[in-house]
């Protein structure tokens, strides 16, 4: 954990499985379309957690050094030569994906599919957990003043909720099941809900995490521990009186696929959200029967600046989620909350 380079400028840097490292590098310059920022608030989010612990998700597999953190806020503190839409002193948010290449998904508006897309922490590509990290300006959205930096952050686990909520067609008066009430499923709830969802209910293994649905805006919620995926299908429908329109399914576990399968109305739409096994065993038989559609979710696009005319109106809020905040220097301790929020400035007495 030896620092090294400039002292002014710590990353969070993982090597492998278990093997974290807090390491100096040097201050860069934004290129012509980039802006160099000075981070304020970095959220953790599962897959930081993941690479840590097992060095890989997927075929995603930490071969080098890699800078973690991708739900990020910052001040711009120097823009490159071709930068007009912002400038030093603007507090932005920072999307973390952005196009290498104008191919077939960025003309469709769909660039998160793009295969060459760089995207903050996901190997190869370094995130910006750190004090100062350059960034293509086009992907850095300046927050309105009555939006603080750690919603501005929360932006990235919001947008996951957009999509999702996007994709499974929320629309007013819907019913709608969200399986999971981790970080996901919270902001998944609250854009729901800002969405006109007339009623959500939640499941989770866990009490405490239900209890945090239930205070960000949860109609219902249902603790689930050894029951069939069938009766779980049955309790949520009893709960609600009617199947759910819409389900949000945040936790890739097979069961709680299965479930939401079961649980969904004919003709309703299910999103998978939540990364689990390549393969998993599910009624499919049972969902083609009744015309449920089943739709993948990954991450986003198009996203920053409805969240941020959400944040702006107060149309969601995000605070609660915060429970838990860390400078820079103890990132290599372990958090426990709904959300960590790293502060990057040492000088920072902001909440």
């Amino acid at each position: 954990m030896a620092a090294k380079g400039n002292p002014e400028n710590l990353f969070l840097v993982v090597h492998g499985a278990r093997d974290l490292h807090l390491e100096n590098y040097p201050i860069h310059e934004p290129g012509p379309n980039e802006v160099l920022l000075k981070m304020h608030s970095v959220g953790i989010c599962g897959s930081d957690v993941h690479y840590w612990q097992h060095g890989r998700i997927g075929n995603f597999v930490v071969e080098k050094p890699m800078v973690l953190g991708h739900e990020a806020s910052g001040t711009v503190a120097k823009v490159g030569s071709l930068v007009k839409h912002l400038k030093p002193g603007d507090q932005v948010a920072i999307e973390p994906g952005a196009p290498r290449e104008t191919d077939e998904f960025c003309k469709v508006g769909r660039y998160n599919l793009s295969p060459t897309i760089f995207f903050c922490a996901t190997p190869p590509d370094h995130g910006n957990l750190c004090r100062f990290y350059k960034h293509n300006a086009d992907f850095c959205y300046k927050l309105p003043d009555n939006v603080i930096f750690e919603e501005g952050a929360l932006i990235e686990p919001l947008s996951v909720g957009i999509h999702a909520c996007r994709r499974a067609g929320v629309t007013l008066g819907n019913k709608v099941l969200v399986c999971g009430a981790g970080p996901i499923g919270l902001v998944s709830l609250l854009v729901a809900k800002a969405m006109g969802a007339a009623q959500v209910v939640v499941t989770d293994l866990s009490s405490s995490r239900l209890s945090k649905a239930k205070e960000v805006g949860a109609d219902l919620v249902l603790q689930v521990s050894k029951e069939t995926p069938q009766e779980v299908a049955s309790k949520v429908q009893g709960l609600l009186g009617c199947k759910p329109d819409v389900t949000i399914e945040c936790t890739g576990a097979e069961a709680c696929i299965q479930a939401g399968i079961y649980a969904t109305a004919s003709g309703g739409t299910m999103v998978l959200v939540g990364l689990g096994s390549e393969m998993n065993t599910v009624p499919l038989l049972n969902a083609a029967v009744r015309e449920v559609d089943i739709r993948g979710v990954f991450r986003y696009c198009n996203t920053w600046p409805v969240v941020i005319s959400m944040l702006a109106s107060k149309t969601v809020n995000v605070k609660p989620l915060v429970t838990h905040r860390f400078p820079l220097e103890k990132a290599l301790e372990k958090g426990v909350g709904v959300k960590v929020m790293i502060k990057c400035d040492p000088n920072d007495q902001n909440p």
